[in-house]
């Protein structure tokens, strides 16, 4: 009868990995970090916003309310803001939703900057990808 070995390096990964979720896991129970998601705080400002494609390629943020035109982000710029709006806008496609309802920028009593879109009910924390990315948005306010 013989026995077969499992290869040294492929148990020492396996040892690794689990003592480093057990690690892992001891140091949030310990530190007391709570890994759920803050209630909201209190809103201290909020716009509502339209994007609008330009034909030379450019962005315009509007405000829905006034209609006045915030900024617009010339073509091959505002890597952040295209890409954040580019996957709000696939979501409302994908659910068969138009441009019709304004997305919602909201700043926080906390310092934190959500960016809402009440037609599908996705949310992004800005202040997650940054401080230099969620001032892109900041200067909306």
């Amino acid at each position: 009868m013989t026995t077969q070995r499992l290869a040294p390096l492929p148990l020492l990964a396996m040892v690794v990995l689990v003592l480093c979720a057990l690690a892992a896991t001891a140091a949030v129970r310990l530190t007391g970090l709570d890994i759920r998601q803050q209630a909201d705080a209190a809103p201290v400002a909020q716009r509502a916003l339209r994007f609008a494609d330009g034909e030379d390629g450019s962005l315009r943020v509007i405000d829905d309310r006034s209609g006045q035109v915030l900024d617009t982000v010339e073509a091959g710029t505002g890597g952040f803001i295209r890409s954040t709006m580019r996957g709000l806008v696939r979501e409302r496609k994908r659910q068969g939703i138009g441009p019709a309802m304004p997305f919602e920028l909201i700043a926080r009593a906390d310092g934190r900057l959500t960016l809402i879109d009440p037609a599908t009910q996705r949310r992004i924390d800005l202040e997650s990808f940054g401080p230099v990315n969620a001032a892109v948005f900041a200067r909306l306010l």
